[in-house]
């Protein structure tokens, strides 16, 4: 299979930092390890090289899938004989099993179909003024700090991403502390994306497991705080007391299965803006994050996207996103190196076939963007960061189902051309008005804690740069 060429300016070789896959794979007790320690630490070099690969684990028989023909099989050609494995769906779902994330079956169905006009290309477009509005509150707090300030980027850009998401499904806000809610969140997914041996051997969920008091709590949380504005939007809407801005949460109220007429229940409701809450805020603020980092090792592609941005932040509001190309590119090769969801599995509910190997029922089978994006017989020079496989020619040579950073097929992430658009947004805007330089400690290292995202945060200094407003 060819590699994709690249429209490079700058001669590859900044390679950001990621866990070096181990000569040979690891042994029961070392996997377990790394599994609760960083599952990136868990793939071993020939994971890289093979289009397939079978792992023996407590849980049953794992095959590994990198060959884009056996992954389009999986998810696309068949994909009604493979659904969410039950580990999936305790780590990627805790607390939200009504919602579209974790719902299986004709309640997914009529989920989608209820969801998919409120993630319309005009809808998602109409969002960008929000996008904009709250990019450029953080802009101005970050302008009175003075020059030279130190902030730890990872936990602005999420309070930035989480304000995105209020202004838009709220209109108002959230109406509680922000940094109260996204300590919350982060623990959420801390717990969440921990991965012991209960869960490896397929113990059921009513034995009790460390820590899940914890999501439990926060849950009630975050719970109690949605359930709040869902009730006082109701009473507004059934009493007409002012007129409503059409936001996420009046249409999620108001949206009609297009096949039966008939609403979601408050429990969808309260799960669905939960699932976009977290799922939503976290992976977006990670990639937005990681784009920063990676612009602020590469002095080229950090003066293409100041370029473009300066040029096309002047112009229209009218088809902005269109226009930030560079940026895109940029944006979307931090998702090739640090996809948000590194990993997700299906499990065989039939026998079927992939490749040389024969699928029995009960079968796991694991597609991981992370390892797909990095695999050496797909990518060029794949652990290097350059945007230019997304410019031009090179772009066409990308497969689609070799890359995966909001999955594929059915199941496909519903947000994900309105988590693009904030992307894009948001980096050609600040990186418009600061310039970002990388403090040396601590370390800047992925973890995966259901998400991708630096370890220690990322301290780094800001400065506003001499480009006019």
């Amino acid at each position: 299979m060819s590699s994709p060429a690249t429209d490079s300016t700058e001669a590859p070789g900044f390679r950001p930092p990621a866990p070096a896959p181990s000569p040979r794979r690891l042994g029961p007790i070392r996997l377990l390890q790394a599994l609760r320690r960083n599952p990136l630490e868990c793939w071993s070099e020939d994971f890289f090289r093979e289009p397939i690969s079978r792992v023996g684990l407590p849980i049953g028989r794992v095959f590994v899938l990198n060959d884009p023909a056996d992954i389009k099989h999986v998810l696309v050609d068949n994909a009604g004989n493979y659904r969410k494995d039950a580990l999936q769906r305790r780590v990627l779902s805790a607390g939200l099993s009504d919602g579209l994330l974790s719902a299986e079956d004709k309640r997914w169905e009529v989920q989608r179909r209820t969801l998919a006009p409120l993630f319309s290309a005009r809808t998602v477009r109409s969002r960008a003024k929000d996008m904009l509005h709250a990019v450029d509150q953080l802009t101005q707090r970050w302008l009175s700090m003075g020059p030279g300030a130190m902030v730890d980027i990872a936990a602005e850009i999420t309070l930035l991403t989480l304000n995105v998401l209020a202004l838009t499904i709220f209109s108002d806000g959230l109406q509680s502390d922000p940094d109260e809610f996204r300590l919350s969140m982060t623990e959420y997914f801390r717990v969440a994306g921990r991965i012991g041996l209960l869960d490896l051997i397929g113990a059921p969920d009513y034995i009790p497991r460390p820590g899940r008091w914890r999501i439990k709590s926060t849950l009630t949380y975050f719970e109690n705080i949605v359930d709040d504005l869902i009730n006082a939007r109701r009473q507004a809407l059934e009493n007409k007391l002012k007129p409503q801005r059409d936001d996420l949460l009046t249409l999620l109220l108001r949206a009609l299965d297009p096949a039966t007429g008939q609403p979601m229940t408050l429990r969808e409701v309260r799960s669905n803006i939960l699932t976009f809450l977290s799922a939503g805020h976290e992976t977006t603020a990670n990639t937005l994050t990681w784009s920063l980092f990676l612009l602020s090792q590469s002095d080229t592609w950090r003066a293409r996207v100041g370029e473009e941005a300066e040029r096309e932040l002047s112009g229209p509001e009218e088809g902005l996103v269109d226009r930030l190309v560079v940026t895109k590119a940029v944006i979307e090769e931090a998702l090739r190196l640090y996809p948000p969801i590194a990993a997700l599995s299906r499990s065989a509910k039939g026998a079927d076939r992939i490749g040389e190997y024969d699928i029995k029922a009960g079968s796991l089978i694991v597609i991981a963007p992370y390892v797909l994006h990095r695999h050496r017989k797909l990518w060029h020079q794949p652990d290097v960061f350059d945007p230019g496989r997304f410019l031009g020619e090179a772009r066409r040579s990308v497969g689609r189902f070799a890359y995966l950073p909001f999955g594929v097929g059915p199941r496909i992430c519903i947000g994900s051309s309105f988590a693009l658009q904030e992307a894009t947004i948001a980096l050609a805007c600040l990186i418009r008005r600061f310039e970002f330089r990388l403090e040396q400690a601590p370390k800047v290292w992925p973890l995966m804690s259901v998400t991708v995202r630096p370890a220690n945060g990322l301290p780094m200094r800001i400065t506003p740069t001499a480009r006019p407003s």
